[in-house]
């Protein structure tokens, strides 16, 4: 399996590893209700270093960027960073990724761990115009800091300005004495927070500052179980389990990533825009069970009679509600919050509402 540089660290602090997009990564150290806690209420570390990162550079960048992605990064200016898919040729979705403007001509994209090959491939496979491509993975190590007291640790070990920095931005300055630390305001939790990119050979320097720093806190290290289970309290999409190569942006909520704007001709753009204009066979929704049960991903989705309508792709208990919830594809008339669905958890029907997310407010 391969490793990132702080893999020796989740060992020597007990964390439970396992395998995950060909990684070693820590799936959690003291249990995941007290990780995902920890985040929501003061801060937490994760160690994200297996994300892929790709630099597109020269004066075709933006250009290949419309060209393969479906939000419109034409508006970013720099220092600023957006969520974005790749859209396959049959309407579905090679991978969701953050797009970074990180100087003129020159951008970041930040890929899912386990498609990096498969993103990489789809990339040099579709460079009609000829921008430069540079596949950074291996250099490029990141931690994401998370929880509402997060800012307050960060900002005793930088010059830079926190607060300055608003949402979906970044700056590029000094952090824990070390250079060109790629600073962040974006996570995948939404309990507030920042992403740091840096060279893998500061990594233990800032591992130790931040845990220094966060002391007064109670910073803790969290682990992958927890971060999904924080995600999906958000509505967060997980690629894998919600979004696939067969799954449209459409189906998926993601219209307002999805912009048919003059002058962007996007992969698939004509069926996407058939699909918002025509409507869709089915749509992700959001659902709270009723009653004792954890839905699971690729349980059965059904109406009252019985009948299949649609499949679950993200299920887990959630740790601040204390009921299960889910998200999964139903048929569009039973999309609406408050519709009355069924998950069929080991052959026996709970009742489950849909609700408008995210479930943590």
């Amino acid at each position: 399996m391969k490793t990132t540089p702080f893999t020796d660290v989740h060992i020597a602090l007990g964390a439970k590893m396992h395998e995950f997009a060909g990684y070693n990564m820590p799936i959690e150290y003291t249990g995941i209700l007290e990780e995902h806690l920890a985040v929501c209420q003061s801060v937490g570390v994760f160690d994200v270093s297996h994300m892929g990162e790709f630099w597109v550079k020269g004066p075709k960048a933006l250009e290949f960027i419309q060209s393969i992605t479906s939000n419109d990064a034409s508006v970013l200016t720099v220092g600023k960073a957006q969520y974005t898919c790749f859209p396959n040729e049959k309407g579905g979705i090679v991978d969701d990724l953050i797009v970074y403007h990180y100087e003129e001509g020159k951008y970041l994209l930040v890929v899912n761990a386990a498609n990096i090959e498969k993103d990489w491939n789809w990339c040099t496979g579709h460079n009609a115009v000829g921008a430069e491509l540079e596949n950074a993975s291996d250099r490029i190590a990141q931690l994401a800091i998370q929880g509402p007291k997060a800012k307050a640790v960060l900002q005793r070990l930088t010059p830079v300005d926190l607060s300055s920095i608003p949402y979906y931005s970044f700056v590029t300055g000094e952090f824990a004495g070390c250079r060109q630390v790629i600073i962040s305001n974006t996570g995948y939790t939404g309990a507030g927070g920042f992403e740091l990119y840096f060279y893998p050979s500061d990594a233990m320097k800032i591992w130790n500052a931040l845990f220094e720093a966060g002391k007064p806190e109670g910073i803790r290290p969290v682990g992958l179980g927890a971060r999904d289970t924080l995600r999906l309290e958000m509505c967060y999409c997980l690629y894998g389990n919600d979004l696939d190569d067969t799954t449209s942006p459409i189906e998926a909520g993601l219209g307002w990533i999805t912009k048919f704007v003059e002058g962007k001709d996007f992969t698939n753009r004509a069926e996407l825009e058939r699909q918002k204009k025509e409507g869709v066979s089915r749509k992700l929704v959001s659902f709270e069970i009723n009653e004792r049960g954890i839905p699971r991903q690729g349980y059965e989705i059904t109406d009252a009679e019985g009948k299949r309508i649609g499949v679950v792709t993200s299920g887990t208990m959630s740790p601040v509600l204390k009921k299960g919830i889910g998200m999964g594809y139903v048929k569009p008339e039973f999309a609406k919050a408050g519709s009355a669905i069924y998950i069929q958890v080991r052959n026996k029907p709970l009742a489950a509402t849909v609700v408008k997310g995210p479930f943590r407010k």
